[in-house]
């Protein structure tokens, strides 16, 4: 059996903005280590290398940054999120429709959540 942890050196070497601490990633929110952990997940089922995956997310950093994101360390994930939906769409792990959908659905749920609830998708 693999291990679910990624290879930290590997990682930090692929990824060297990561944000980290001697013990391994650090998140501020909890769909910043989903969003993580599904990029691990892709990662070990062979769908892109981790040489891919560090161009996708250079290239979301470099967008954001060309259109104003002020780069302060609090959007790593956001850009990371961004990333995630490129490559898994140049994959063809998911649709631009179906992704398209998934955003709607949530902005939907979202704005129908009572404050302080969890948004669940219907």
């Amino acid at each position: 059996m693999t291990s679910a942890r990624p290879n930290l050196p590997e990682l930090r070497a692929a990824l060297p903005a990561l944000p980290c601490d001697d013990a391994g990633p650090v998140f501020s929110a909890p769909w910043e280590a989903q969003a993580f952990a599904m990029t691990v997940a892709l990662h070990k089922r062979g769908m892109f290398t981790w040489a891919e995956w560090a161009e996708c997310l250079s290239r979301a950093i470099r967008d954001a940054q060309a259109a104003g994101d002020p780069d302060r360390g609090n959007t790593y994930y956001s850009h990371w999120l961004t990333a995630l939906e490129r490559i898994s769409t140049i994959k063809g792990l998911v649709t631009e429709d179906t992704l398209r959908q998934r955003h709607n659905a949530w902005d939907v749920a979202a704005r129908y959540t009572p404050h302080g609830q969890p948004i669940e998708l219907g």
